[in-house]
């Protein structure tokens, strides 16, 4: 739908230079949407400029949709910048509606600038950030997160785990922690919990039961997300794993904004009803610039203890889905009773049991990881060259004295 809106503030008699296309558009930069914090040339919303030897000039304006609260707004920021031009004689504004196409584009910049924009929190910009997710719930994503934890945490490096299920925590239970999360005298920080060895910070270290519900809607979830974030003491972290709860929700969408390093593996079972499921929360990753890790197969096929392999929930839901997102299948978990029980009983297969099957396929997850993601400190300029010259001093004879001139001392 078009309508237009005329601004004048020049008579018909112009006697500057009227403006050419540059000056319009670096005028146009000075409109910010403030729904999307980004000026309309930058956000793509610009669709024409036409500027007549007389000093009229027309803007053409999509909104991204034809009924938008911003609009008057808008049509009134872009007529009172273009008019105060020199040479402008009459503004013509002509607003339209995006196409599907168009409106996609525009939300996809607006994520990639929030990213880009984000403000810093207390995870450090080296900490490497692994989210656990799924599109449904009962895949087992928590037990992969925990257990992907504690094998990185096996391997000498510095984890933290973040249980942002605000809802469904359980991580406590699976680590076998009751430890109450409490707040640094000085700092006023949040000092997360030691549990074997990880960093671990979860609304089940909050509340005074296992069993309380928390009643809270979307805003108090991500606001509680950022205060997990800004206000806890993480530290040097080599690896932040975050539990995320399932699907394409509000947490979902402050973690892309609040962590731009963030990078998602996702967490589905052999079943194909799962896997198509699955393919939305990687499409919203990617539709938020969040890089996809890989896939991780979780209940992958039951063996009996005679030999017997049974897929009781399908098979192949794993492979295709990394084969859909062109991403590494990292590891495929068969469904054993240990992780079950060592999930209630605060003790992860991985270190409690490790030389069983799932064991060994949580352990190759993280191997995996770590060769696709390796700690940020291992990858950069100072650690290659500190390297090299490391293998060079034992490559390469030491010089005697008589040789370089140097007495020692």
């Amino acid at each position: 739908m078009d309508q237009t809106v005329r601004k004048g503030n020049a008579s018909p008699n112009n006697v500057e230079p009227v403006p050419v296309s540059n000056d319009v558009y670096s005028a146009l930069r000075g409109v910010v949407d403030p729904e999307l914090g980004g000026n309309v040339v930058d956000l793509g919303m610009v669709t024409s400029v036409d500027i007549d030897p007389d000093g009229r000039v027309e803007i053409g304006l999509a909104l991204t949709i034809a009924q938008c609260p911003m609009r008057g707004y808008l049509e009134g920021e872009t007529s009172r910048k273009i008019a105060a031009l020199p040479g402008v004689s009459e503004v013509l504004v002509r607003t339209t509606a995006m196409t599907r196409e168009q409106r996609a584009n525009l939300m996809s910049g607006a994520r990639l600038r929030a990213r880009e924009n984000a403000h810093r929190t207390r995870v450090h910009p080296t900490t490497r950030v692994v989210a656990i997710s799924s599109g449904k719930g009962g895949v087992g994503k928590s037990t992969v997160a925990v257990n992907l934890a504690v094998a990185l945490a096996g391997k000498a490096f510095s984890v933290g785990l973040l249980d942002a299920d605000i809802w469904g925590f359980s991580i406590p239970r699976m680590l076998g922690s009751d430890e109450r999360l409490s707040a640094d005298d000085d700092t006023r920080l949040i000092t997360p919990a030691d549990v074997q060895g990880i960093k671990v910070v979860s609304t089940g270290l909050i509340i005074d039961k296992e069993e309380t519900a928390l009643m809270w809607r979307g805003l108090m979830l991500s606001k509680a997300l950022e205060q997990f974030l800004n206000e806890v003491e993480w530290g040097m972290l080599d690896y932040l794993v975050i539990d995320m709860p399932p699907g394409t929700g509000d947490i979902q969408m402050a973690l892309a904004r609040l962590l731009p390093q963030a990078e998602m593996v996702v967490v589905t079972t052999p079943q194909i009803a799962a896997q198509k499921v699955a393919v939305r929360v990687a499409d919203m990753a990617r539709r938020s610039h969040m890089p996809i890790i890989g896939v991780i197969e979780n209940m992958s096929s039951f063996v009996c203890d005679h030999g017997e392999e049974y897929p009781l929930f399908g098979a192949g839901g794993g492979a295709e889905l990394a084969s859909t997102l062109s991403v590494p299948l990292l590891a495929q978990i068969p469904l054993d009773p240990a992780v079950v029980t060592g999930g209630d009983e605060g003790a992860p297969v991985t270190t409690d049991r490790p030389e069983t099957p799932a064991a060994m396929e949580f352990d190759r997850a993280a191997k995996r990881l770590l060769e696709l993601l390796p700690p940020v400190n291992e990858e950069n300029c100072t650690g290659r060259i500190a390297k090299l010259l490391e293998q060079l001093a034992v490559s390469e004879p030491v010089a005697s004295p008589s040789s370089t001139g140097v007495t020692s001392h």
